[in-house]
């Protein structure tokens, strides 16, 4: 049986590191941001625009005629019609890993699923960030965390008529910064193996 697991989460709540961690314990492939190259190739946009557009939600649609392409459409809303449709059909492969990218709502139709929330109070996840970017101010890593956050949120409702974070719209939510990185792995590696 071939199983789908998705992993939305909060700035640096540890969502990569987990996800990596579960696809390399069940032989599952692994998939994040580098979806966009594959968008990009999909969309016919170059990269560089792809990642400039990721995650943006479409804004003042009729003022910013330069975000439109030659249908009209905003360039956010073309990205993710393609990022749709590239992670179906990574959900229909299975055996799969996906962080980010409203995979749980793009593929909550999909059978031998696990949609999990990562989150964790803001200070543990401030902590978490300095181990990892040398150079960085608390106050800076806060605010990073705080627009990164809000970004999600805003993004996630706009495409999936969902709100981010929200227990109801995941299998399973956990706290990584009570339960720790290996706890979690642990957790859903567990629930992945039922």
């Amino acid at each position: 049986m071939k199983k789908i697991i998705t992993i939305s989460r909060e700035y640096g709540a540890g969502g990569g590191e987990i996800g990596k961690k579960l696809a390399e314990e069940l032989g599952f492939e692994y998939y994040d941001k580098s979806i966009i190259l594959n968008v990009a190739k999909e969309a016919n946009i170059d990269v560089e625009h792809a990642d400039k557009w990721d995650e943006m939600v479409p804004a003042n649609f009729g003022f910013a005629q330069s975000l439109f392409d030659f249908y009209n459409r905003p360039l956010s809303e073309k990205l993710f019609d393609a990022q749709s449709k590239v992670i179906k059909r990574i959900g229909e492969a299975g055996n799969c890993v996906i962080v980010g990218r409203n995979a749980n709502s793009i593929l909550k139709e999909y059978d031998h699923t696990l949609h999990v929330f990562l989150h964790a109070n803001r200070k543990w996840r401030i902590r978490r960030m300095q181990e990892q970017v040398e150079g960085t101010t608390p106050e800076k890593l806060a605010e990073q965390v705080e627009n990164i956050d809000k970004k999600r949120k805003k993004y996630c409702s706009y495409y999936t008529n969902t709100e981010f974070g929200s227990a109801e719209y995941y299998d399973v939510c956990l706290d990584t910064g009570r339960l720790g990185i290996e706890q979690c792995v642990k957790i859903l590696l567990e629930m992945a193996r039922e």
